[in-house]
């Protein structure tokens, strides 16, 4: 068996997994690269040919798990896709606006381009069109919590709870080899403990092989308790100038708990009731999706969903779906909040919202996640004094806040926490989907408390041969 390692190794985004059994050939998860330094690796020829694919199995529909997917279909996959059933549901929602996107960026580029008598890099058109997109979800299986699913000849796969967002699982795959079974472990992204919405992560007893997250590899989330002063302070700020608060946040999970959080500092008193706006289609389309697996989330959780709009009770809320309503916010000239995607700024409605306040002290960003090195966010958030967003550079005098806690990743304690678990530690360690300097920081941790593991951080594009038999 061997895994090859095509995304996510040494930096963040585009997960993407090899596994070789046999002559057998799948991919866990197929995500799109998202930091400016590594998107040239969306267009590059794939190193497994999509066509001589077996099969897909994806841990969860964030875009850095799943974006390629239409990509891989146009290039010859017609194999199935295994996803928990709402995932299922949210990934197609994130692929349609993710192609429709992409779309609206290349006519953009094309028609810059041209103003500026250049050529750009890639061809003028998208990776993958809406009709991609459709024979894509048309080769999904879903599959439920905690049931093997038989994925080939002696090959099963489990899907647990990851506690990440909803439908996220980890993938235990359960290879039958020289007569043993090897357990192999894709942890996907593992979230935090006695988060809302979510249950908390699985744990396991034994596994010989895990891929592991390492996200938040060198540091622990913050204390939470001073975000509600902050959020504060950046609506007052707004108020008191006539300006915009601007909240860039991922459309699956992160805007709804936004939404729930400003509703809870208006019911406090501890803010006015100011204009918000949820601009992204996507987000509302998700918050249905909510609803409708609604079984599928923690008791607390559940609790929240038996009202038509128990998340944001009490908010001026205004829902913008057309990208005329979203210009139109551009001429507002009173404060009010406008929550919009992508998370880390690098595409989607927020980008033109940047370019129309950045530049304007009277407004401000509060930044609700993690920034990816190499992203518009990160360089916003580490304080640039100008960015370059749609070919130009734009002043940065708007203010800055960011809420940390909120994530829904585990810290470091939480990695290892979860790796302590096991009764017997995984003989091999493979740290992904994180930096550097946080893969390589968690993997000096896990070798001082495990020194029978062994723990590597993968080379994109490194192969690993795990043997022909378990152990």
């Amino acid at each position: 068996m061997k895994i090859r390692f095509l995304g996510a190794n040494r930096q963040v985004t585009g997960s993407r997994h090899g596994v070789e059994i046999g002559d057998r050939r799948y991919l866990v998860d197929c995500g799109m690269f998202q930091e400016r330094d590594f998107r040239d690796r969306n267009w590059n020829e794939p190193t497994i040919p999509p066509k001589d694919l077996d099969g897909i199995l994806l841990t969860h529909a964030h875009l850095d798990h799943s974006g390629l997917l239409p990509r891989a279909v146009k290039q010859g996959f017609h194999g199935p896709i295994f996803a928990t059933e709402p995932t299922v549901d949210i990934t197609e929602v994130i692929l349609r606006d993710s192609a429709k996107i992409q779309a609206e960026d290349a006519e953009y580029k094309r028609k810059r381009h041209e103003r500026e008598g250049r050529k750009g890099k890639h061809p003028y058109e998208p990776l993958y069109t809406n009709g991609d997109v459709d024979r894509t979800m048309s080769l999904f299986h879903a599959v439920r919590y905690g049931e093997p699913v038989p994925v080939d000849d002696g090959v099963a796969a489990v899907y647990h709870e990851a506690g990440h967002i909803l439908g996220s699982a980890m993938i235990e795959l359960l290879v039958q080899e020289g007569g043993a079974t090897r357990r192999v472990i894709f942890s996907g992204d593992i979230g935090q403990l006695d988060k809302p919405y979510v249950n908390d992560p699985t744990t396991f007893a034994e596994a010989d092989t895990v891929v592991l997250e390492s996200t938040y590899g060198n540091r622990d989330h913050p204390d939470i308790s001073g975000n509600a002063d902050i959020a504060a302070a950046a609506v007052q700020h707004a108020v008191e100038n006539k300006g915009k608060v601007l909240v860039p946040a991922f459309a699956v999970e992160r805007a709804q708990e936004v939404l729930f959080h400003i509703g809870e500092l208006v019911r406090a008193g501890r803010i006015p009731s100011i204009p918000v706006f949820l601009d992204s289609p996507m987000a509302v389309n998700v918050t249905e999706i909510f609803r409708k697996f609604r079984s599928w989330f923690d008791e607390e959780t559940k609790a929240l969903f038996t009202g038509k709009h128990p998340l944001i009770e009490g908010l001026d809320l205004k829902l913008v779906r057309s990208v005329a309503e979203s210009q139109e916010l551009n001429d507002i000239d009173e404060a009010c909040i406008i929550v919009s995607s992508s998370g880390m700024c690098t595409g989607g409605r927020i980008k033109h919202h940047l370019i129309h306040s950045l530049p304007h002290e009277r407004n401000c960003i509060v930044f609700v996640g993690y920034q990816a090195h190499g992203t518009l966010g990160r360089e916003i958030a580490e304080g640039a004094d100008d960015v370059r967003i749609h070919g130009r550079r734009w002043p940065v005098r708007a203010k800055r806040f960011r809420l940390d806690g909120l994530s829904a990743h585990a810290g470091r304690q939480g990695l290892l926490d979860w790796v302590d678990r096991f009764e017997t530690p995984p003989k091999h360690i493979f740290l992904t989907h994180g930096e550097e300097d946080a893969a390589l920081a968690l993997a000096k941790t896990l070798r001082e408390r495990h020194p029978s593991s062994e723990v590597v951080v993968p080379e994109y594009g490194q192969v690993i041969d795990l043997g022909t038999t378990p152990g």
